[in-house]
């Protein structure tokens, strides 16, 4: 009964903000300033919701975003994927020391490399575009790499033998053994990029600039100044933004949960 006293009050802790906001996006202008404040709205009003799709490009927010948000993990599940591969199955010199250096690179800042990339797409022509959000996904994730690896590690080294026996190259290998018996993992890895690249808010802060070319989270954040503030109006939005992430993980619950806990798991 403790435990569960505690998670509940964990729980609670975590989900009353995103209740306050789901409430609030319902209630009335004079409601969300009023003094004590109430948590039911009286009415219940849709007119934020309204205006949040008529007044706000919120379409074209999404669209921008959803656009980023599939390409960027398509390129991290591929790019990590076949290098996580050739990192556990693979042997070659200096294979470690390689892995090494790949998992030191998560102690580099994120700011270190914001100017030189920044420069980088500036001199090929692609700021005020969503390249610079999606092209670097292709050359691959230290996190993402480091977490396949270990479930890679996890496979029967006996499979991988028989294939090769039977004539089959590593990439057939990768194709239809590595991949089909990592699904856990693969999700996991799918689920942590597409939430990074849907709540991305520095990069397309650093590279976009025009107003069709913003994704949500760049969005939402204008309305702040745009508008002098409208909470009702940015509640709703906000409401609507996380919509797909929480059915998303609704359904992949059980998948993420079992990738975390099998990484790294010897059998």
């Amino acid at each position: 009964m403790i435990l569960y006293g505690i998670l509940f009050i964990l729980g609670a802790l975590f989900i009353i903000p995103f209740l306050w906001i789901i409430l609030t996006s319902f209630k009335p202008e004079s409601q969300i300033v009023a003094l004590p404040p109430r948590w039911l709205p009286h009415p219940v009003t849709l007119e934020n919701y309204t205006r949040a799709l008529i007044r706000v490009p919120f379409l074209i927010y999404a669209k921008n975003t959803f656009i980023v948000a599939i390409f960027s993990t398509i390129g991290v599940l591929l790019s990590s994927s076949l290098v996580a591969y050739s990192l556990s199955r693979l042997n070659w010199p200096d294979r470690d020391l390689l892995f090494y250096i790949v998992v030191g690179t998560l102690m580099i800042p994120g700011q270190v490399m914001m100017i030189p990339v920044f420069v980088l797409f500036k001199n090929l022509g692609m700021v005020n575009t969503l390249y610079p959000l999606i092209i670097p996904a292709f050359f691959g994730n230290a996190f993402f790499i480091f977490l396949l690896r270990q479930f890679f590690l996890t496979l029967p080294q006996d499979l991988f033998d028989a294939a090769r026996i039977d004539g089959a190259s590593e990439l057939r290998c990768f194709a239809t053994i590595a991949m089909p018996l990592s699904k856990p993992a693969l999700l996991t890895v799918i689920i942590f990029a597409c939430l990074g690249a849907w709540n991305d808010f520095m990069g397309p802060l650093i590279y976009l600039s025009s107003e069709e070319m913003k994704t949500l989270a760049l969005g939402l954040q204008s309305l702040k100044f745009q508008y002098n503030t409208e909470w009702g109006l940015l509640m709703a939005a906000s409401s609507l933004m996380t919509v797909p992430v929480i059915i998303a993980f609704f359904f992949a619950q059980r998948y993420f949960i079992e990738g975390i806990t099998l990484t790294g798991m010897k059998h």
